[in-house]
This record gives C-alpha cells, structure tokens and sequence, in this order.
C-alpha cells in the first residue's frame, strides 16, 4: 500500500512538459516603427491544399495598442525552395491586403486587378489575382516585405520577413522482411520529405526533409511536425513504444507520439520538435562537431518498453488524464493497480477534488465501474482480470468533473507473447493542428 501510495504522489508531483506549437498556415510578426506597435498577420488558406485548388494569401496590419487595422503600402517578394515566386508592390483597403492564387500550368506568374500609381490594391469591383505555377505544392514559404508607407506616412528600410508552412503528403511503398509490400504514409507541417526509408533488417525508418538551422529560421518556427502513418495489421511495426533520432541526436520522449484513433486501420507515429528542442539539436550537432548541420534526418525505432505516465485528452484539451499501472505487464488472474492523475489541460496543473467515473470495457461489455471523487488530483483502481479477459480492453475515463467530458486509453494483453504488453494509445488530434504548451499528440478524445 506504501508503494501504490509513493508512486501516487510522484503523479501528483511530477511536472508535465509542454511546448507551444502554432503558426501553421499563419504567422504574426510584431514591429516597432516610429511611436507605434504594429503587427503584420501573414496568411496562406488553406494550409493542405491540392496543386490545382485555388487559395488565398492574406496580410492584415493592425496597431497592436488598439487592435484597429491600419493601411499599408507592402513591397512583397514570395519565395519558395529557395526561388523567387513573385515580386509586387500591394495597397492595403481597410488594412488588409486579399490576394486570390489560381495556380496553373502556365510558365509565368501574371498579377491581374486594379492598379494605380504602381500600386496593387483592391476595389469593390476589382480583386486582386495571381495566377501561374504558385502554391501548386506544400512545404515552407518566405514572404520578404518592405513597409512603404503606413497611413499615408513614407517610410524607409522597414523590412521584415514571415514564414508560413503548408502541409504535404506522401506515399511510399517498402518491402517487409518477407518480401510483401507496406504502404507508408507522410504527412509534413513543415517543409515536403526529400528521402524515405524503411529497413526490413533493422525494423526502423528514416525520412529526410530539408532544414535551415539557422537562428533566423528557428526563430520563425514554433513547431517542427512529422507524421508517419502506416497499417495497423503491419504487426512488426506495432510495438509498444517508439524513440526517435534527429541527425543521429536522441529526441526526449515527449518528441515521439503514438495515435490510433485518428485514422480507422492505420497507426500515426508523430515527431513533435518545439522551437526549444531545435536549438537543443544544434547545439548538440556542434557539440559533436557538426558546425553547419545540413537538413533534418529522422530515424524512428522500435521499442518494447512502455514510459509512464501515458497520457490522454479530452476534446478540446480541456481536461488530461496521466495513467500508469503495475505490474507493466497486465496478466489474467494477477492484481493490477491503474494510477492515475487529472490535470488542466492547457497548464498541466493538477486538478483537485475531480468526479469521474472509471470504466474497462471489453467488446463493448462492461467489466467494470467506479464513480469516485479524486480529492488530492489522482487515485487508482485495482482489478484482476480472468483467465476469459484476455484481449485488447479499453479503459474509459467518463464524465470527468461533472462536465460530460470524458476520454481512454486502450491496452492489450497478449499471453502469447510472453511478457510484452502491447499498447495502444489513443491521442487527441485536432484537424486543424492547433498546438498548445501541453505537448498533447499522446492523446485521445471523445
């Protein structure tokens, strides 16, 4: 009882680590020009796009003191891998600059509109087109502006830059030990993979994207996001647990999550790289004498040992559920203790007196509930499983606090496999990538 009671309050004590993600089709740059604050928002909708889709590129410039758009003459370069894309100067109307992209096959990029005095600018009846080979595929864009006037006032060398990352997704097609074809997928938030591989022999996959590793360019990026998804009847890759590398430099554990609930059939591995660990990764680089480090090389490896806690959110993110049992390996007929934690979603911090309700399910069958009351933010449960409980089992965590919220966790007992406890854990992934300080792609929700 000591122990359950030890390892309770190393729940209660443990800080989570959190990192904010966002800017993913959008970024704000803040400036200081003369006695005003200003901020320029940078838009590129939507941010997964097909080749031939049309889109939208958006600037609004606002006075960061009043929140009150302000117009602005823009002098806009687009570049994009590295080329040129297009360079214009563009008028604000109400402070805001609304281009319409229709991308084609065309060699050159035409602007069409109203123009006067060299200025691109938007009319009741007049919107501003660009049309050509622009936004056809995802990855990093760079916008380079320079601030020409600002209510009417002439300026000069006012100049800043904005990166805005789109999604693209890939398919690959590798061969399994046994000579079969697995279709893997990518989707990148940053920039489009240059490289894939999967190694029979190893059991492992590397995926190559490039990267500036600059400090100017991880200033601009918030959130460096992978995902590799694959099927879940690919049983050699359906481990409990993943590590990950970036350039040969081992990620923390928070860099490498698990989904099985976003996409029916499939499993989704995720590399969540924060602004923090980028600067930690070049560093380490050149600590190991690699001073211009070039690209971004991922290695994602199998491993057969669960870390505690796993965690699940509810939808939203309101609400986390940090989860840890013993034995590690969940037998039928043996006692195992479920511990867990409840804490706000959005700071981590733990929740007192929280209802909820404590449910295993097996083939949709109740095996068991508990309603009860965490007083001090954590409690546990203690079960035993029959020798007829084998088997995948879901443990839900339901009308947590009153609200109707609720979330779970999957696990699978496999006596054939000796002692390894496969894991399944669900994960709450919005579709719209919305990242917050909690880093949460180890969740699920309901």
């Amino acid at each position: 009882m000591n122990k359950i009671f030890s390892l309770l309050a190393l729940f209660l004590l443990m800080p989570i680590s959190a990192a904010y993600g966002h800017g993913l089709g959008m970024e704000t740059v803040p400036l200081n020009i003369n006695d005003k604050k200003i901020s320029i928002t940078t838009q590129i909708i939507p941010t997964e796009f097909s080749a031939t889709g049309q889109k939208q590129i958006i600037m609004t410039v606002s006075d960061s003191m009043t929140s009150k758009n302000i117009d602005a003459v823009l002098q806009i370069s687009l570049y994009h891998k590295g080329v040129q894309v297009f360079s214009d100067t563009f008028a604000t109307t109400n402070g805001i600059l609304r281009i319409d992209v229709n991308p084609t096959d065309d060699s050159e990029i035409k602007i069409s509109g109203h123009k006067e005095k060299n200025l691109w600018i938007e009319t009741e009846n007049s919107k501003i087109q660009i049309s050509g080979p622009i936004l056809k595929s995802g990855g990093l864009y760079r916008f380079d502006a320079e601030i020409k006037s600002l209510e009417s006032e002439q300026l000069q060398n006012q100049v800043f830059s904005t990166y805005i990352t789109t999604t693209t997704s890939h398919s690959f097609d590798e061969q399994r030990v046994d000579g079969t074809q697995v279709n893997f997928g990518v989707k990148s938030y940053y920039e489009e993979v240059s490289s894939f591989d999967y190694s029979p022999e190893t059991n492992s996959i590397t995926l190559v994207m490039p990267f500036e590793w600059t400090e100017q360019n991880i200033s601009h990026t918030q959130f460096v996001h992978e995902e590799i998804h694959f099927p879940k009847e690919f049983s050699d890759f359906m481990v409990p647990s993943y590590s990950g590398t970036v350039n040969g430099v081992e990620l923390f554990k928070s860099g490498v999550t698990i989904d099985d609930y976003s996409v029916e059939n499939e499993r989704i591995v995720h590399f969540l790289l924060s602004q923090d660990t980028l600067r930690y990764l070049k560093q380490a680089q050149k600590a190991a004498g690699v001073e211009n480090p070039e690209n971004m090389k991922f290695e994602l490896k199998v491993g057969q040992k669960i870390v505690f806690p796993v965690v699940a959110m509810t939808k939203g993110e309101s609400l986390q559920v940090d989860m840890s049992w013993e034995p590690e390996t969940i037998e039928p007929g043996k006692n195992t203790k479920f511990i867990f934690t409840f804490r706000d979603g959005k700071t981590g911090e733990l929740l007192r007196n929280t209802t909820y309700e404590f449910v295993i399910l097996q083939n949709g069958q109740e095996l068991y509930k508990k309603s009860s009351n965490a007083q001090i933010g954590g409690d546990y449960v203690d079960y035993t499983f029959t020798e007829s409980q084998k088997g995948q089992t879901t443990i839900q965590f339901n009308n947590l606090r009153g609200t109707g919220q609720g979330t779970e966790f999957t696990i699978s007992v496999v006596p054939e496999f000796g002692p390894l406890l496969i894991l399944v854990l669900g994960m709450a992934i919005t579709t719209t990538l919305v990242f917050r300080k909690s880093l949460l792609f180890g969740s699920v929700y309901r």
